[in-house]
């Protein structure tokens, strides 16, 4: 997708929102990030147009940028995928669809599959005529696709929405539709993680290989009471921060993910940098998950080029 594309979305977003009354949408939009936080399914409070409006132009940017960056470490840790076909599962507005499609312009079609009718219409409407997509009303491990499977499969901060019962069911049936990469995006909250952990279990005892931020198959090594999650930092522009009430241009975005890959997609996954990058005028310390486990490097100034790189490095990036 090209810079254009992306542009074409938010003017689409903005003539939506013409003659709407922007306190009200930002209104909405505090009502619906409430629910959130008490991990109630949209399904419960999104019903209406204006509701699934408010709900775009609040969180379509933030998780647009976090699916962005999963995305990209799919291509980087796999750089010979090239998918044709795609599930946006739980799409809401269509969100991954997009970040997919910037990422592989020559991704052929896209099926967005949400349970909500007003989300689908949204999704609709903001892709026509931009995005080759289908959508399709459909639970998250009942779908209604038959066998259908694609070459990519993206759910984004849709099992999040899903009873704790749920969970592993509806990332295995996914998996199932999953010819080439699953990406999975969640909040980075601990709840969310150790949703995620479960699902990695169930997943990699399917035969899914570990693409990434993992760079191993083994028990995650983080202690008890961390959990592994990134961010993401994304400029807001003025009707972004009117509708989150917000005085800082900028917000940072914490999210977790999984992407793992049937055998035949050749991947190498790489050592993950798992905290804030630790910097003075005389080294740099990066805490890191790698094949063996936790490690702590330090690169000291005394090494230029190597001091040089680590310097440049952050949070969430692969090393070595």
């Amino acid at each position: 997708m090209t810079a254009g594309l992306l542009e074409r979305l938010k003017v689409r977003l903005a003539e939506l929102a013409t003659g709407k009354s922007r306190a009200g949408l930002a209104q909405r939009s505090e009502a619906i990030s409430e629910k959130y936080r008490e991990f109630r399914a949209s399904s419960g409070h999104i019903g209406v147009s204006d509701d699934v409006l408010a709900y775009a132009m609040s969180r379509m940017p933030a998780t647009y940028a976090a699916v962005e960056r999963v995305l990209d470490e799919a291509a980087a840790r796999a750089a010979g995928f090239a998918p044709q076909t795609m599930l946006d599962a739980g799409a809401g507005p269509g969100t991954a669809s997009w970040a997919a499609f910037e990422r592989w312009p020559d991704l052929g079609s896209t099926t967005m599959m949400d349970h909500g009718d007003a989300f689908l219409r949204l999704a609709a409407s903001l892709a026509e005529g931009a995005l080759p997509a289908t959508v399709v009303r459909g639970e998250l491990g009942q779908t209604g696709l038959g066998d259908a499977r694609f070459d990519l499969v993206v759910a984004s901060y849709s099992l999040t929405e899903l009873a704790d019962g749920r969970v592993v069911a509806a990332a295995l049936d996914l998996w199932r539709r999953c010819g080439g990469i699953l990406a999975i995006i969640e909040p980075g909250r601990p709840r969310d993680y150790q949703r995620l952990m479960d699902v990695r279990r169930a997943l990699l005892a399917d035969g899914a290989t570990m693409v990434a931020p993992c760079p191993h198959a083994h028990e995650c090594p983080l202690p008890e009471g961390d959990w592994c999650h990134f961010t993401v930092r994304l400029e807001r522009s003025r009707d972004h921060m009117r509708m989150k009430g917000a005085t800082l241009p900028y917000e940072d975005e914490k999210f977790s993910y999984l992407i793992v890959a049937r055998p035949e997609v050749a991947a190498q996954p790489a050592s993950r940098i798992i905290k804030p990058v630790e910097r003075n005028k005389f080294a740099v310390t990066l805490e890191l998950c790698t094949p063996e486990g936790l490690r702590r490097e330090q690169v000291l100034k005394r090494n230029p080029e190597a001091f040089r790189v680590a310097r440049k490095a952050e949070w969430g990036e692969s090393w070595g």
